[in-house]
């Protein structure tokens, strides 16, 4: 897959205009490794179901980031997830040397005391083993979407990202949570039980706590810093070169 402008604006396109497995069958067609990564979330569940209903499991790995403070109900759900849609999650974990040389530097729980701190875990914990997962990979398969927060509002269906040098696509970046609520209901898909506790958005247990009423999806990642922006790093715009989408409406997932 060309990584021009006006190749990844058409198929930005394309992809508007179809449902979710659809989507992701037309994206499975590409040669070269295609890489979904799933933080076991609504979004990411929701596009694992597809993978397995629209049969390109084959085709699309699927891997998550075991960040080694993940909840106990998130690292249930992998297995619950592997055993319900009948395929493999692999797991990539941080590196142990890292940690050990994060903990002697800032302690185990420094992320609290500083962004430069919270900066580096996540660093060790997300951004290198998804080094790993994506090593060699084509496209990047997120379940990144628009109304999440403020600073993925503009997220595109497809784009390039030149850091890593690749094709991430979005297929839910125009979704609406009303509408991914329905097709998990519609398919019956595995759930973390902590988005009914008031967790929509979900890392890792130290740095994620449930929202208020009122506060956007994201406002539990993070929530003792000020930075109304605030991401771990994996998706940021300085990571991507999005290309302005082609105006579509809002669609109601994936009818299938």
């Amino acid at each position: 897959m060309t990584h021009a402008p006006a190749a990844i604006a058409a198929l930005a396109d394309e992809l508007s205009s179809l449902d979710l497995e659809a989507r992701l069958q037309r994206v499975a067609r590409f040669a070269g490794r295609k890489v979904f990564t799933t933080s076991l979330g609504i979004e990411d569940q929701i596009i694992t179901a597809a993978i397995a209903r629209s049969g390109t499991a084959g085709s699309i790995e699927i891997v998550t980031l075991d960040t080694g403070r993940l909840f106990d109900e998130t690292r249930a759900l992998i297995d619950e997830t592997e055993r319900r849609f009948a395929l493999a999650i692999e797991r990539y974990r941080p590196a142990p040397i890292d940690i050990e040389t994060y903990t002697a530097r800032y302690g185990l729980n420094g992320f609290y005391d500083s962004v430069e701190a919270r900066h580096a875990c996540c660093d060790i914990r997300k951004l290198r083993p998804l080094s790993l997962a994506l090593d060699r990979a084509e496209i990047w398969i997120t379940g990144v979407r628009r109304g999440q927060s403020g600073a993925r509002a503009e997220t595109p269906l497809v784009e390039w990202d030149a850091q890593r040098g690749l094709l991430k696509v979005n297929p839910l970046a125009d979704v609406t949570l009303d509408a991914i609520n329905a097709y998990a209901a519609r398919h019956d898909v595995p759930l973390n039980p902590l988005h009914a506790r008031g967790y929509p958005s979900i890392g890792c247990e130290p740095c994620t706590r449930a929202i208020k009423s009122g506060e956007p999806e994201r406002a539990g990642r993070w929530w003792w810093e000020q930075d109304q922006t605030r991401e771990c790093g994996l998706h940021v715009k300085e990571a991507a070169s999005p290309i302005t989408p082609i105006s579509s409406p809002k669609v109601q997932v994936p009818a299938t």
